[in-house]
């Protein structure tokens, strides 16, 4: 019995050894029986289930704090920040007038343009049209503005957070500033009040104006004005003026498809202008009246009639080249004054009476000769000894086609650009009267054939360059190597990108006619190269001057030997060479050009007084009928430049070069053209490896021209200390390629021709 109840008693005992053995009882392990191990197992497992549950909670409370804390710091920083944005927005408010002063403008002013003499060249800016209350323009153009520029105008106070945090996390994610955010009522207080300027204090002030804005006018009064005030391209300031340049009629009749090209032009005005570029405005067209189809402003119907029928654009509302000149005057005048406040007259540096018979000249040209010679489009630019361009003429007809050749088409130029070879030779140790063999050579698997396919044997530099010998261009190239062809262009004024390969030699990288007229200006001028302009001076109609030119100091860039050997070389073109149709009264010399299958044709020359480019062709690139450099465009040339010098006092080229006549040459020095040298196979971009140059022919030499400085109309002309600037490369002293050694003809020449 006393067994039976000690085991029943035994499993009820729980707590440590001693407490057992206090009460009289002594139990081994082994006496255990197994209920009680299972018991005993049974009450801890419920110990474990708490600790896992207190990790979790412990875990909870942790995460808890971790957020909590973030929070915490979140907030803050979040005060921190609303300070110190309330504190800039203090410190910038407090800069602008008083809130009590502020008051609308008027409309944009306008632009008066004026030629050198003081004859009207063109007015721009609102000259064009009226001001059109919104009730009164076609509904299509405020609609097709908000679907496109702020689709939240009417449900946002001025500023547009969601627009503006897009903006940011686009300009975030892109790595550079794409997107603005700032709404229509930003930009109307932008061009009301503030200048363009990209910086923090604009910005802010900006905003500050639009709640202004917002607060003293409703919606509709801020979208009038700023429909009215908005630049639209190609001269035209509001809705009006630009319905009536594009198209021919008032904002009140503007079709759907005429409301967005309207609209697209608001993002790039210049660029999408589609009297510049037709095809971009009319995609930028379609991308607005998708956004209106989105926007539920217009029916899917009524957008795809729209988009098969885009806007038409009538004649321009200009007439005359003299608008090529006020196009680009409106580009670069930003940059010179910052936007426009008031009216203004710009004096520029074009001679109306001289732009005005290059047009003719370019015209009859081409209405004479363009079906029979496939011409149908030319340029013409004249720059004078200062930089400051004295014509431009960009095209046949300015109101079929405001692209503008003289400035922004790019074409080879052929033989024209070989002046830079020439002189990057001259500058390497050449002289004038340095001799090459001119015959059939091959590059690589290039072989620059000269034109008509003749050569003339060994023959001087002079000689070389007046006929315009591709042989003779090509070695020089390879001698001198092709990035010194490139460097000396770009210091002369070239700004397009040049491939540095041996084909460069024949003007295979495209210019425009305006840089590589401006790049013979120092050949012009005695050397220095001078900022090319078209604006002298822009005052207000008071008086107060906003911009000077000022004449300024132009760097040389040519030494003054270099400029009298190439004067000499040049001459020879108009004097011998190709360009004999060029001549008249004045010393001139200058280069002609002719591209592949006559796709271009040029004549760059110049005096001591004006430098003048001309250019032939068609816009799709294709092919004329023989014409070249020495045909159309040397006649234009001669017109120009005739009346342009009609009564000024001759002045002679300057620098001087004591030449050998080529009338004194030894006849047994100038072997037949089959007589060739051989010439290494070089691939075509890579420079030959250095060699001495060719051996000069030593002749009588005539009396050299006087020097004469020229001092550029009023630009100063630094006085030169025998250094060049931008020479990037070493120049070897002058006796190399020194006299040529005469050998005794051998059986091995005989047999070889």
């Amino acid at each position: 019995m006393a067994n039976r109840r000690d085991s029943r008693i035994e499993p009820s005992f729980e707590g440590p050894p001693q407490a057992r053995s206090s009460a009289g009882l002594s139990v081994n392990e082994e006496d255990r029986v197994v209920p009680s191990n299972r018991k005993a197992s049974a009450k801890r497992k419920p110990a474990k289930g708490k600790s896992s549950r207190a990790k979790r909670g412990r875990s909870r409370r942790g995460l808890f704090g971790v957020l909590g804390r973030l929070f915490y710091w979140c907030f803050v920083f979040a005060i921190w920040g609303g300070i110190a944005v309330a504190g800039i927005v203090v410190y910038y408010g407090a800069k602008m007038p008083a809130a009590t002063t502020w008051s609308i403008p008027d409309r944009a002013p306008n632009i008066k343009i004026v030629s050198a003499d003081g004859q009207l060249l063109a007015n721009r800016g609102m000259s064009g049209g009226e001001a059109v209350g919104l009730h009164e323009m076609s509904p299509y153009i405020p609609e097709a503005v908000i679907a496109i520029e702020d689709r939240r105008f009417y449900s946002h106070f001025g500023i547009d957070p969601i627009g503006l945090s897009r903006a940011m996390v686009t300009n975030v994610l892109g790595g550079r500033f794409s997107q603005g955010g700032s709404t229509l009522t930003q930009q109307l207080a932008k061009n009301l009040f503030l200048t363009p300027d990209r910086t923090l204090e604009r910005k802010v002030q900006e905003v500050l104006l639009a709640l202004w804005l917002e607060h003293k006018h409703t919606k509709d009064q801020i979208l009038e004005m700023y429909l009215n005030r908005v630049y639209f391209g190609s001269g035209a300031y509001g809705v009006e003026a630009a319905s009536r340049r594009y198209f021919g009629k008032s904002a009140r009749d503007v079709t759907l498809s005429e409301a967005a090209l309207l609209a697209g032009l608001l993002k790039a005005p210049s660029r999408l202008s589609p009297a510049r570029d037709p095809k971009a405005a009319e995609e930028r067209s379609q991308l607005v009246l998708a956004a209106m189809r989105d926007e539920g402003k217009i029916s899917a119907k009524e957008m795809t009639s729209a988009m098969s029928a885009p806007a038409t654009r009538a004649p321009s509302y200009w007439t005359g080249s003299e608008n090529y000149v006020a196009d680009t005057i409106m580009e670069e005048l930003p940059d010179l004054i910052g936007d426009v406040r008031g009216d203004i007259v710009i004096d520029s540096t074009v001679d109306l009476n001289l732009q005005k018979l290059a047009e003719q000249s370019i015209r009859r040209l081409i209405d004479e000769s363009g079906k029979k010679l496939n011409v149908t489009q030319g340029a013409l630019v004249s720059i004078d000894d200062s930089g400051a361009v004295r014509a431009m003429v960009g095209g046949y007809d300015y109101s079929t086609s405001q692209f503008d050749r003289a400035s922004e088409a790019r074409r080879q130029p052929g033989s024209a650009f070989k002046p830079f070879v020439y002189m990057a030779a001259l500058e390497a140790g050449r002289t004038p009267d340095s001799i090459r063999n001119d015959a059939p050579i091959k590059i690589g698997n290039w072989t620059p054939d000269n034109y008509g396919g003749k050569y003339f044997g060994k023959v001087t530099l002079a000689t070389a360059l007046a006929k315009s010998l591709n042989s003779v261009a090509a070695q020089l190239t390879m001698e001198v190597g092709p990035n010194a062809v490139v460097e000396a262009a770009h210091r002369m004024g070239i700004q397009s990108d040049l491939i540095a390969n041996t084909s460069i030699a024949l003007g295979t990288s495209e210019v425009t006619p305006l840089e590589l007229t401006s790049a013979y200006v120092p050949f012009a001028n005695g050397g220095y190269k001078p900022d090319i302009h078209f604006i002298r001076r822009v005052t207000t109609t008071e008086g107060k001057v906003l911009y000077d030119s000022g004449g300024g100091s132009a760097p040389r860039v040519v030494k003054p030997e270099i400029v009298g050997m190439m004067n000499s070389m040049m001459t020879g073109t108009v004097e011998i060479g190709t360009a004999r149709k060029a001549a008249f009264a004045w010393p001139s010399a200058g280069k002609t050009g002719t591209s592949q299958n006559s796709r271009d044709a040029w004549f760059v020359g110049y005096t001591a007084n004006l430098t003048t480019g001309v250019w032939f062709g068609n816009d799709d690139g294709s092919p004329m009928k023989k014409v070249t450099g020495g045909a159309l465009p040397a006649q234009a040339w001669h017109e120009f430049m005739v009346a342009a010098h009609e009564g000024v006092p001759v002045r002679p080229l300057p620098g001087t070069w004591k030449s050998t006549p080529a009338d004194t040459i030894v006849p047994d020095e100038i072997p037949s053209a089959n007589n060739t040298a051989p010439v290494p196979s070089t691939s075509v971009g890579q420079q030959a490896p250095a060699r001495p140059a060719a051996p000069v022919a030593q002749a009588p030499a005539r009396a050299a021209r006087p020097a004469q400085t020229v001092d550029a109309d009023g630009l100063s002309m630094p006085e030169d200390d025998g250094a060049t600037a931008s020479i990037k490369h070493p120049v070897p002293l002058s006796d190399v390629g020194g006299p040529r050694k005469k050998r005794q003809t051998s059986i091995l020449d005989l047999l070889g021709g």
